[in-house]
């Protein structure tokens, strides 16, 4: 069932989702052998909190308790494979895995990934971690799919991680040719073969209970047809797999809103066919996933081995590549991604404020209340047809309402973690305060800065600002360095770049002043840097005859970029390093779109579909570079026509100077405006370079590991079947140098011709295609995006040391908090000294994942909370506060940097001492159900029979808080601290 598509939520439940629940309940309470397995949480958990009876839940426990009922993947959706993000998708299922578990003592170890456009590598890799025995996928490639089928291959043991390996695999299925619906059309029914249900009907379900469109029952006239064609189906399904057990799945999206229809239907189709085994040659029974796999587990047959690849991109007929929707409503995606780092923000801000305030001011369930509306507006938005960008555009609404909502909600909770902790009430922090009468004051404004991440950072931030003149100071009243300019997105307000310093989860608050004079040398703010832009004359495409001749520096200490006057386009970088020059462009082209079905294939917002190449997107260029001492603004702006007055594309580079350590001028900080696009247009930001890959990409899976995308040419639509999805990371190289592009959202990539890479930013499209009509699918998007790309440029092994931490350090940049507006200044009656808290730091190749207070209520001892599960105990009370979820990743790949690759030991104990002092860490599978320790997932036969398992950790003393994490490791625990007393 979509969480969101066509329908929003709420109308879904409405109309269909919570009567599935409500009578499939009643029915299979009705006979002993019927079964059935549900997959999204988002709507059980609504009708299970909001419409389900005292009978219905009492039903519910006894079914799931007798296996009859199965809770399938246990997600809050069945979440995305190509554009969504591991930190998302982990949220996602340690949301729906908490509450099956906390509400049943049941964890899910089967997937049922049916609907997805593509399958990724990282999401068996994932579903290991979290304790699943088999995994089931079924949209890929229709080409591939179909040798795979006629080989017998359909079923295999997929390695994920290729530095993982057999640690962490995992039986897979992919379904049949058939998908995962009853086959639908047969020649002797009026309509929709074995949907005797019809379609759901919006946004009201029939009063009478009678939906149209229903084929025909199963009687006496029409069993014998009905077996037969089950029985062929089934038949001809078992010759593409390698066992005598054969999955046939019964339903399809939105099917058993009216359940009794449906059993009361196939229960004699089955029995009749039972009755004839003998002549049929089959048997059937109803089964839940777990008792297919089991059967097929016991099967003892050996299995192929399949490696770190993954299914993308995903196609379905020569013409229909699904590679459109990695650009798809390219605003959802970002706000997605801010929503997902600001909960990341509050949830370790929050975890640190309850273990050394537990007492303080902010409530605790006013808290988690917030936490878990932002957690749930994440979750829900990683549905397939979320943040793909392949819903209609009153679902999209929806999901920009929760995000924006719950986003608004954790902004308060981060100001009061911030302001309200010292002991103070707002009423004493008033009263301590006065301005002063009769004297001319500077205007001033308190700005607070938070660093989510456990590392250190020296970086620049952007506040916005009215003022052309500002002084910036720590809390100890030194100044700050600082650059101020007029702002590239307004005529109104100024950007202050201020140069912060911040320790792992540590935030500081700076003072920004506003003199009415400009600052002179020797006055208190003269280390605030007043920059002034140069404007370079429009230069008009069919003016470029020569070019080249007259470039312009713009230098950092790790690069010098040279900008062509003839052209207003980038020409070349060299990385000072290593003293190398490579010429690279950069600038926007346009794929035009079909939009008429009689004219050919068409693009739409799932699809991509072009006849040729693509065409320059503008005629003329503007260039303003603003020189700067702590970064050096570069504006270029493009427009459709010579004489237009305002651009349809622009790019902004920020290259920052060196502060702190070199890594910072590492990155050229990109920012890009695009649109209102044109109608049936496509829009891409091409880097094209000298370096000679090939046209060979590498783009990663979610964000987790990066994956090798040669080339391939088709005899049709070959530009759309080379679009990869890349969540965070893309780049080409050659044997001297590599062009890494990171990502602030979700984008398509591809590399077109040698030394090209193109990311697809914004896509406007219409078409009349009725089916996409009908459902308002067409993604006419006039809307202006704005995403960030960073890039670096360097040595294969200079980049490998640090493209991981740039896209971890762009998903989750400083959060500002502006805490008050400019206002005239307080005067302090007693000075406050401040301790900045203590930081919490990783090794370099250590990401911290998670550190937040989940507040699932049950017992770490499997045994202990089934007891009280099965004693009916209210397990809804109180949450738990004082139980921590940390997880901690390697970001590195096995070989990847010579240092920087090796395993890493920590002992935790030490590490979160400036949070508080550790006394209980408890090794969890991914999502925190399981004790890893207890954590027994199937074996497999694969022909090199490797290890599957990771042996005991158990240890006593302080080796009990040392760890080791090798490459690509995902480690998760559960962590007690210990209470403070005040």
């Amino acid at each position: 069932m979509d969480v969101g598509w066509v329908y929003t939520v709420q109308e879904s439940l409405h109309a269909y989702a919570a009567n599935v629940y409500s009578s499939v309940t009643e029915e299979l309470s009705k006979a002993k052998d019927r079964r059935f397995i549900a997959v999204e949480q988002e709507f059980f958990r609504l009708w299970w909190d909001t419409v389900s009876t005292d009978s219905h839940k009492r039903q519910v426990r006894e079914l799931v308790k007798e296996g009859r009922l199965e809770f399938i993947l246990g997600g809050q959706v069945m979440h995305d494979e190509a554009v969504s993000d591991l930190e998302d998708e982990i949220l996602q299922m340690t949301e729906g895995h908490g509450f099956l578990y906390e509400t049943f003592g049941v964890r899910p170890q089967f997937s049922w990934h049916v609907d997805p456009f593509g399958a990724s590598a990282t999401t068996p890799v994932l579903f290991a971690l979290a304790g699943f025995n088999a995994h089931l996928v079924s949209r890929v490639d229709y080409d591939l799919k179909d040798t795979m089928q006629k080989k017998k291959k359909l079923q295999f043991v997929w390695r994920g991680s290729p530095s993982l390996k057999g640690k962490q695999e995992i039986f897979t299925h992919i379904m049949d040719q058939f998908s995962y619906c009853t086959p639908a059309h047969l020649p002797f029914s009026n309509s929709s073969g074995f949907y005797w249900n019809g379609v759901a009907l919006f946004p009201d379900p029939p009063k009478d209970g009678v939906y149209p469109n229903m084929s025909l029952p199963v009687t006496k006239k029409t069993l014998r047809a009905y077996a037969q064609t089950m029985v062929d189906n089934i038949k001809q399904r078992a010759a593409w797999f390698r066992t005598n057990h054969v999955l046939w799945p019964w339903g399809c999206d939105k099917q058993f809103y009216n359940s009794s229809v449906q059993f009361s239907n196939m229960d004699p189709l089955m029995k009749y066919i039972n009755q004839n085994s003998k002549e049929f040659g089959v048997t059937v029974q109803y089964a839940s996933l777990s008792e297919y796999f089991q059967a097929i587990h016991h099967s003892n047959l050996v299995w192929e081995l399949r490696g770190s690849e993954d299914f993308l991109p995903y196609s379905t007929e020569p013409y229909q590549a699904w590679t459109g929707f990695y650009a798809s409503r390219n605003v959802l995606k970002g706000v997605a991604r801010q929503a997902s780092s600001q909960l990341h923000a509050a949830e370790t801000l929050f975890t640190r404020y309850r273990i050394s305030f537990p007492d303080g001011p902010v409530a605790k369930d006013w808290a988690l209340d917030k936490l878990r509306a932002l957690r749930w507006a994440v979750s829900e938005v990683q549905h397939h047809d979320g943040i793909t960008g392949t819903e209609s555009p009153k679902v999209a609404d929806m999901y920009l309402r929760h995000l924006t909502q719950a986003t608004m909600k954790v902004e308060e909770l981060l100001a009061a973690l911030i302001l309200l902790p010292h002991n103070l009430d707002i009423t004493s922090v008033l009263n301590n305060r006065y301005h002063r009468r009769g004297v001319h004051q500077t205007l001033e404004q308190h700005v607070i800065v938070y660093n989510p991440l456990a590392w250190n950072v020296t970086t620049v931030i952007n506040v916005t600002v009215s003022f052309l003149n500002a002084a910036v100071f720590d809390e100890d009243g030194q100044t700050v360095p600082a650059q101020i300019q007029r702002s590239a997105q307004s005529n109104v307000t100024y950007d202050l770049f201020v140069v912060v310093e911040l320790g792992g989860l540590q935030h500081r608050k700076y003072l920004i002043k506003f003199p009415d004079k400009p600052c002179t040398g020797r006055s208190k703010c003269g280390r605030t840097y007043g920059a002034e832009g140069v404007s370079f004359e429009r230069r008009r495409v069919r003016d470029w005859t020569r070019t080249g001749r007259r470039l312009l520096p713009v230098l950092s200490e790790c690069y010098k970029l040279m900008f062509d006057q003839d052209t207003n386009l980038l020409h070349s970088i060299t990385y000072l390093e290593e003293k190398s020059r490579v010429r690279v462009t950069q600038d926007f082209w346009e794929y035009h779109a079909n939009g008429d079905v009689k004219a050919g294939p068409i693009s739409d917002n799932y699809m991509f579909s072009t006849n040729g190449s693509a065409a320059r997107a503008y005629q003329a260029v503007e260039m303003e570079i603003v020189p700067g001492k702590i970064v050096s603004e570069v504006r270029q702006y493009f427009f459709r026509d010579e004489s237009d007055k305002d651009y349809a594309y622009s790019i902004t580079t920020r290259v920052p100077e060196c502060f702190g350590t070199g890594a910072r001028c590492r990155r050229l900080e990109q920012t890009y405006s695009l649109g209102p696009l044109h109608l049936n247009t496509e829009v891409v930001l091409r880097t094209a370079t000298a370096l000679k890959n090939n046209r060979t990409l590498y783009t990663d899976d979610n964000g987790y590991q990066m994956m090798k995308r040669p080339y391939r040419k088709f005899t049709n639509n070959t530009v759309a079947r080379n679009y990869f999805p890349m969540v965070r990371t893309a780049y080409i190289e050659d044997e001297h140098s590599r062009l890494v592009l990171v990502s602030d959202r979700a984008h398509g990539a591809s590399s077109q011709a040698s030394g090209q890479l193109e990311v697809m930013l914004h896509r406007r499209l219409w078409n009349n295609l009725p089916w996409n009509r009908g459902y308002n699918l067409t993604l006419n998007d006039t809307s202006v995006v704005r995403p960030t790309l960073w890039m670096m440029l360097g040595s294969v092994s200079g980049t490998s040391a640090h493209y991981q931490r740039e896209a971890v350090e762009l998903q989750h940049r400083p959060v500002i908090m502006p805490i008050d507006q400019p206002q005239r200044p307080w005067q302090e009656k007693e000075p406050r000294g401040s301790s900045p808290v203590r930081p919490v730091v990783l090794p370099p190749n250590l990401h911290l994942l998670s550190l937040s207070i989940p507040g699932w209520n049950y017992s770490s001892d499997h045994d202990v909370h089934l007891a009280h599960v099965h004693a009916g105990k209210d397990l809804h009370s109180e949450p738990d506060y004082d139980r921590v979820l940390l997880r901690i990743m390697h970001l590195f790949e096995e070989g990847e940097d010579p240092e920087l690759s090796k395993p890493v030991t920590i002992n935790l104990k030490e590490v979160l001492r400036g949070i508080g002092e550790v006394k209980v860490l408890q090794e969890r599978s991914l999502t925190g159900t399981w004790d890893v320790a207890s954590l027994q997932r199937w074996k497999w036969k694969t022909a090199d029979n490797s290890e599957t398992e990771n042996k005991g950790r158990g240890r006593c003393g302080d080796e009990a808080f040392t760890v080791t994490i090798s490459p690509k490791e995902i480690r998760t625990f559960f962590v007690h601290f210990a209470s403070k007393d005040f």
